[in-house]
């Protein structure tokens, strides 16, 4: 067991660097790439926002938005006290459209960089690791955005979640994998590890999103998992995020998310 998982942390590093074959096949059913960022109006329009129940476009202050989400989380302990369930489920839903619809629009289009590491976006340049440590540290969970993004994508994916309840796969095709998350997965949040990259994986309506700073378009995006170059692993680690009731409760209490050894 130990073998096994000391072979999970060096595979899923977090270098972000491997640039994909030309003959990879994009995808079984479709040619082209679809994704989105903000200066690409005509592949935007392939990913329907209403649909998908994002927005794509930055809204307000930044600084503004994660001043509010300090000060709803009093609301959030109070619930809590008297409504574990409701609570639960509230700051779910909650946290899963800050982030989706008020903190990464502001990220989209920032520079993708090997060692990039800016705490502000569209300023500065931001690594995979980064993106993900930093967006969550932004969204208000009490963590140390440094030793994350520089930790192996299976240990970040500890910090979320513990080991047993991580789901990996490997060796798998796009189609199995599919069907394999939506077996265990609802709509929600997920991060994601693979062998050489790490991200989130938003699923609505049983189709996986990947949004990540990616390698493969030096910049923030959010695309169709099916099609992204960037999501190409023999090993995929999913941790839980917004569907995770342990992590929420830490997030409203401000519990501080440490790495693990287990």
């Amino acid at each position: 067991m130990k073998k096994a998982v000391l072979f999970l942390a060096l595979t899923l590093c977090v270098s972000c660097d491997f640039k994909p074959k030309d003959e990879i096949i994009i995808s079984e059913n479709e040619s082209k790439i679809i994704k989105v960022s903000r200066n690409e109006d005509v592949n935007q329009s392939m990913l329907d926002s209403l649909k998908l129940g994002v927005n794509f476009y930055p809204k307000g202050n930044y600084a503004s938005i994660l001043g509010n989400i300090n000060t709803d989380r009093n609301y959030f302990k109070n619930l809590y006290r008297t409504n574990n369930t409701k609570a639960s489920d509230t700051v779910s839903k909650y946290l899963y459209s800050k982030l989706l619809n008020e903190i990464v629009p502001h990220w989209y289009d920032t520079t993708w960089d090997f060692n990039g590491h800016t705490n502000t976006p569209n300023d500065g340049e931001i690594a995979c690791g980064y993106f993900v440590s930093t967006t969550l540290k932004h969204l208000g969970f009490n963590l140390n955005r440094y030793k994350m993004a520089q930790a192996a994508g299976l240990d970040e994916a500890k910090l979320l979640q513990p080991r047993p309840e991580l789901k990996i796969y490997s060796n798998v095709t796009f189609r199995q994998l599919k069907n394999k998350v939506n077996e265990v997965y609802e709509d929600g949040i997920y991060f994601v590890g693979l062998d050489n990259h790490v991200g989130y994986i938003v699923i609505k309506d049983k189709v996986l999103y990947f949004l990540h700073s990616s390698y493969c378009d030096d910049k923030v995006v959010i695309e169709l998992a099916e099609t992204s170059l960037c999501f190409r692993s023999n090993i995929y680690v999913f941790a839980e995020i917004t569907t995770n009731k342990n992590l929420m409760k830490k997030w409203v209490f401000e519990e501080r998310l440490k790495l693990s050894d287990n």
